[in-house]
């Protein structure tokens, strides 16, 4: 696959210096091999792109498949230092420039998946790692490009290519990366105020029923200003701010 590594980097470097782009062919995960950079005291804004991951994570310790062929996804990490006052909101910030950045019939699921009409077509993992006072954040993105197999999964995924007919890996990645990576320093400034119309109107659980994995049961009503789920249960307005919570939609 030819990947569009020059022109990412010529969009990107200006706003983002020492900015570089690096491309391999198989890793475990590029999530993984950033945050093992990052303990290792390099903290140089990168994207890294793998063809192939062979242990990909998504949120919850859970496992991300990157397909059967090169090409069946997308997988990519943004690491760069960020300082920033509140980090709540970021994965949603996340979703919302890469939903924007493919297509209109794109939906939301709190706190980090893309949707397209109730079946996941990409997943956002963030984490952090503190590198003496810097504080170094990796973005990992994953995106279904083609067909996937639904084998032990409790919903069939969705894929980019019922959207966007022909569309491959490395064309998703421009259409990606510089929106990203503009998204993620206007949250560093701003927070996720900016986003939170966006989000709201691209939300995937907003009056529907839920079940949180405590099992306490109410419907979603949004999100507040720090990117916390709003969940009205029995017991009132609830908010969910840990990632570590787990949401199903009941209907």
């Amino acid at each position: 696959m030819r990947w569009p590594a020059e022109a990412i980097w010529e969009a990107v470097a200006p706003t983002l210096p020492g900015f570089t782009v690096e491309l391999l062919p198989q890793i475990d995960s590029t999530n993984t091999e950033l945050m093992r950079r990052a303990r290792a005291g390099q903290c140089e804004p990168v994207l890294l792109v793998a063809e192939e991951q062979t242990a990909g994570r998504g949120r919850l310790g859970r496992q991300w498949s990157s397909g059967t062929s090169v090409g069946d996804s997308l997988t990519f990490s943004l690491g760069l230092p960020l300082q920033v006052a509140d980090w709540s909101g970021l994965s949603l910030a996340v979703g919302v420039s890469v939903a924007s950045s493919l297509h209109p019939a794109l939906q939301l699921k709190w706190p980090n998946d893309v949707c397209l009409h109730g079946r996941k077509l990409a997943g956002i993992l963030i984490e952090t790692a503190s590198v003496g006072a810097t504080r170094f954040a990796v973005i990992g993105v994953g995106v279904n490009i083609a067909p996937r197999d639904a084998l032990g999964l409790a919903t069939a995924p969705a894929w980019l290519q019922e959207l966007l007919p022909g569309i491959d890996a490395p064309q998703t990645l421009l259409r990606l990366a510089a929106p990203l990576v503009q998204a993620v320093l206007q949250f560093e400034a701003q927070g996720f105020a900016p986003f939170m119309d966006a989000f709201q109107a691209r939300d995937a659980l907003a009056g529907r029923g839920v079940t949180l994995s405590d099992g306490t049961a109410g419907e979603a009503r949004g999100v507040d200003g720090s990117g916390a789920l709003l969940v009205h249960t029995s017991a009132g307005l609830k908010k969910i701010s840990s990632s570590e919570v787990s949401v199903r939609p009941t209907n």
